[in-house]
């Protein structure tokens, strides 16, 4: 019983959180609401519309829809410390992108209803 005690008391290395995006062939994959798109260490992708962050910066779908991938344009601010640091040291001319996750949610037919009719 000690002997088994002590290897579960052993110090042991933590899980490494991967960085395996939902799909990284095509981005066009149908997902349901609640389903995880990434799990990542650091943020290597950005939420993007109808997409929600835990605390673990693992991305979820908000809703049910069509997962896309957009890169857009990072500008930081002028006097930023990523401006300073990262900035600077880089060739003129250089351009920053961040990748965003995005859902395109599904087409509502027939969810609405006239106010007169109520």
């Amino acid at each position: 019983m000690a002997a088994l005690m002590s290897l579960l008391l052993k110090s042991r290395p933590g899980m490494l959180l991967t960085c395996q995006p939902f799909s990284v062939v095509s981005g066009r994959k149908f997902v349901h609401a609640g389903n995880i798109l990434a799990t990542q260490g650091a943020m290597r992708w950005h939420p993007g519309a109808h997409v929600g962050m835990g605390t673990n910066n693992t991305l979820y779908a908000l809703e049910d829809g069509i997962v896309r991938f957009t890169k857009e344009v990072y500008v930081p601010p002028p006097r930023s410390t990523t401006a300073i640091k990262v900035i600077c040291g880089l060739p003129r001319g250089t351009v920053l992108y961040k990748t965003f996750i995005n859902v395109i949610p599904k087409k509502q037919e027939g969810a609405f209803k006239l106010v007169g009719m109520l």
